[in-house]
């Protein structure tokens, strides 16, 4: 497809069309394709713009990685199931007795341990969480909430991540900003500034904890759970195959909850850190391909079949394929939207606001804007950061001031919102898929949470503008 730099306002239709007709309809699928087709017509492309798309948009590395990672970690949650892994912690957390509050606070702290990967800790923590959880009377929509606010939040927080490495290098060769070092200092320095993902931390953590009350859309969602016992809606849509959220043990076969769960998440850490550090990027899809051919290897010496083995596998790539569907139109959105110029329109629109004083709050507003339209927080970091820096510099007289540091951290986490809570995202596909929630359920009942953590932040800029001239 032919990119276009700026179409204007026809940039931004597709994602409207997307982001309103899933809410109205609560089909994300139909939603997605509708926003596709439209926009290519749109965009002068023709009857053949449709499948030209999904062509251009699928055949790039970025999706076969995401796309891959996915059904990797389908796989690896079919094995947990079929040696009794997840069931065996299931009831080893169950005999703890823990209460719903415990529980949530438990699945916000396991999010938080696996932060190296955004993708992997929404995943993990569902799949892992959602038989205690369901258990305890929580909600898939609370689960997938939880599961979602300490994936991208926590992973753009720490400078170990491939978040870290992406946005530090956006920084190189802007102002004094010189050196792979120096880029680094300035995310650090911003850390404390990135409000948002700091403050969607906490605020799960006092939601999960019971300080905050539920309110809105995921109250009704909790009462439902606790007074009616359905940890789904009725007519909700799980996103995930029923191979996996139906997948019984292999009859006799001993748990082992440290050989075919512990160890596997151990090794995946491992060698996604080893690799962060030795490579200077973490290998999490290689980390996944390596440990399933561990646990193909251990089940077959465990006493299951070969056949039998295979048939899982398989049957995790089925229950994958869901949430495999959705990610691919949700790329193919993106896509558009990088041809029509949707996030250089928004841009120009509000280049006239960025003063000194309001310079953080407006960066921050135009990238969370950003990122919930298109579902890309790595795409609006691209776009944004060699906007903003540049001109927190020109403000600063080229010094790493305060001002520079908010208006890094600024771009950092609006970026965040929108990876964080966009129906278009792949993140929370993710969490969805991980929780076996409703995808939009998920995303209706989230996103309260998510804007009132999104005006504290804009507030906090607002005053860090204030003060840093």
């Amino acid at each position: 497809m032919q990119e276009v730099v700026n179409m204007g306002f026809i940039s931004i239709i597709p994602a409207i069309i997307a982001i309103v007709l899933s809410f109205v309809t609560r089909n994300t699928i139909v939603s997605l394709m509708s926003a596709c087709i439209v926009g290519t017509l749109l965009a002068g492309q023709g009857i053949m713009g449709f499948p030209t798309l999904l062509k251009t948009s699928l055949g790039t590395t970025s999706f076969a990685w995401i796309m891959l990672l996915n059904t990797f970690i389908g796989i690896l949650v079919a094995y947990f199931q079929k040696t009794g892994a997840i069931q065996g912690f299931t009831q080893y957390m169950k005999n703890k007795k823990l209460s719903r509050a415990k529980v949530q606070l438990t699945s916000w702290v396991l999010g938080m341990f696996v932060y190296f990967s955004d993708s992997f800790s929404p995943l993990f923590v569902g799949a892992t969480m959602r038989s205690v959880s369901d258990e305890a009377k929580v909600s898939r929509e609370k689960l997938s909430y939880i599961a979602d606010s300490t994936s991208a939040p926590v992973s753009v927080l720490m400078p170990i991540t491939g978040w870290a490495a992406f946005l530090s290098g956006l920084a190189i060769g802007v102002g004094s900003i010189v050196t792979q070092e120096d880029a680094m200092m300035l995310f650090v320095k911003a850390i404390p500034m990135n409000f948002y993902p700091i403050i969607s931390i906490i605020f799960v953590g006092l939601i999960g904890s019971g300080i905050i009350k539920d309110f809105g859309p995921m109250k009704k969602a909790e009462d439902r759970a606790m007074n009616e016992g359905k940890v789904l809606r009725d007519g909700a849509v799980p996103l995930i195959g029923k191979e996996l959220t139906d997948m019984e043990a292999y009859p006799g076969l001993k748990q082992r909850i440290f050989l075919n769960f512990l160890l596997p998440v151990i090794m995946i850490i491992v060698i996604a850190l080893a690799t962060f550090f030795t490579l200077k990027s973490a290998k999490t899809m290689e980390a996944f391909l390596f440990v399933i051919i561990f646990m193909s290897i251990s089940m077959v010496a465990q006493g299951i079949p070969f056949k039998e083995v295979m048939n899982t596998a398989t049957d995790g790539v089925k229950g994958a394929i869901p949430a495999i569907m959705l990610l691919a139109l949700a790329y193919s959105v993106n896509q558009l939207s990088k041809d029509m110029g949707t996030a250089n329109y928004i841009v120009d629109i509000a280049k006239g606001f960025l003063t000194p004083q309001l310079l953080p709050a407006v960066i921050f507003l135009i990238a969370a804007i950003m990122a919930f339209s298109t579902g890309s927080s790595w795409g609006t970091f691209a776009i944004c950061m060699p906007i903003a820096l540049p001109l927190a510099f020109s403000f600063s007289g080229g010094a790493v001031t305060t001002l520079v540091a908010a208006a890094f951290a600024a771009v950092a986490g609006g970026g965040v919102f929108g990876d964080h809570c966009s129906p278009l995202s792949d993140t929370t596909v993710l969490a969805s898929t991980g929780a076996a929630a409703d995808h939009i359920d998920h995303v209706r009942t989230q996103l309260p949470y998510a804007i009132i953590c999104a005006m504290i932040s804009l507030v906090g800029y607002l005053m860090l503008g204030f003060m840093a001239i």
